[in-house]
């Protein structure tokens, strides 16, 4: 019997896994990231201040002019209390793209440093996933330092706030494994600018700075539908503590975000670098 299974399992993992298999080491990519960083750890920090800077300037200045603010579920809001939940979120999926996207294209493309690991015991999911989770931590330290900011400025009334950081590393693994998929089929430098050009209009419209209920209903629909817009759902939710089932459903289409994207990562290596 075992003879007969063997076989039938391994071919089974040969089509689910890519090629290469998981040799259970991404750790070793994580250890690497973090050695590199420690002597240019600014380059790390300084991508927070972009949202805390418009934090500052909208939360201070263009709150004078709006008001006060009502939240879905009917609590009223300052605007800076408003737009943080939203900024969070932001600066979660820029942490995670900036290193799965620019990162990975200089290793894979110029440094060709994949190719030296998968001739190690490394296989391409070891790969994806050591460089995925790195992203997720660099995200998830913008979390970390935004949530601080926000207790400090008086933003956060609620205990459910505790649960904004573990919601930023869920937002983050979906946008790094999904920017690490699509910086595989990137060409050049210039490709990358594709990358913003569809992140900056997500934290444009994405509900960040004020409701979906301003655009028309086919926007809207679009809107609805961007990953940006479901995290800012969980964040705003979780600051003011709205929580419903229906967080549920959003939390879910990270998930699957970041299943599709990890697995679709994993073949885009072995696709490059072992044939």
């Amino acid at each position: 019997m075992s003879t007969v299974t063997a076989p039938l399992r391994t071919g089974v993992l040969l089509r689910i896994l890519p090629p290469g298999l998981f040799a259970g080491r991404p750790w070793v990519l994580l250890e690497r990231s973090a050695l590199v960083y420690r002597r240019s750890w600014l380059t790390i920090v300084s991508g927070f201040f972009e949202p805390l800077f418009y934090l500052l300037s909208f939360g201070t200045g263009l709150s004078t002019l709006v008001g006060g603010v009502t939240a879905p579920n009917g609590h009223p809001l300052t605007y800076a209390e408003y737009i943080a939940p939203a900024l969070l979120a932001s600066s979660a999926m820029n942490g995670a793209i900036a290193d799965s996207t620019m990162n990975v294209f200089f290793k894979l493309k110029f440094a060709k440093l994949y190719d030296s690991m998968l001739a190690s015991s490394l296989s391409v999911l070891d790969v994806a996933m050591g460089e995925i989770g790195w992203a997720v931590i660099r995200g998830g330290l913008y979390a970390v330092g935004f949530v601080l900011v926000m207790l400090i400025m008086g933003l956060v009334h609620t205990a459910w706030a505790l649960l904004l950081v573990p919601a930023a590393l869920v937002v983050g693994f979906g946008f790094a494994a999904v920017g690490m998929a699509v910086t595989t089929y990137l060409r050049s430098w210039q490709d990358l600018q594709l990358v913003t050009l569809v992140t900056l209009p997500m934290f444009l419209f994405s509900g960040t700075f004020y409701g979906l209920s301003a655009y028309p209903t086919w926007l809207r629909v679009i809107v609805e539908c961007l990953p940006l817009n479901h995290a800012v759902i969980v964040m705003r939710s979780l600051a003011i503590g709205d929580l419903s089932v229906g967080l549920l459903w959003h939390l879910a289409y990270f998930v699957a975000m970041s299943a599709v994207g990890l697995w679709l990562a994993a073949r885009r290596l072995g696709a490059l670098l072992l044939t």
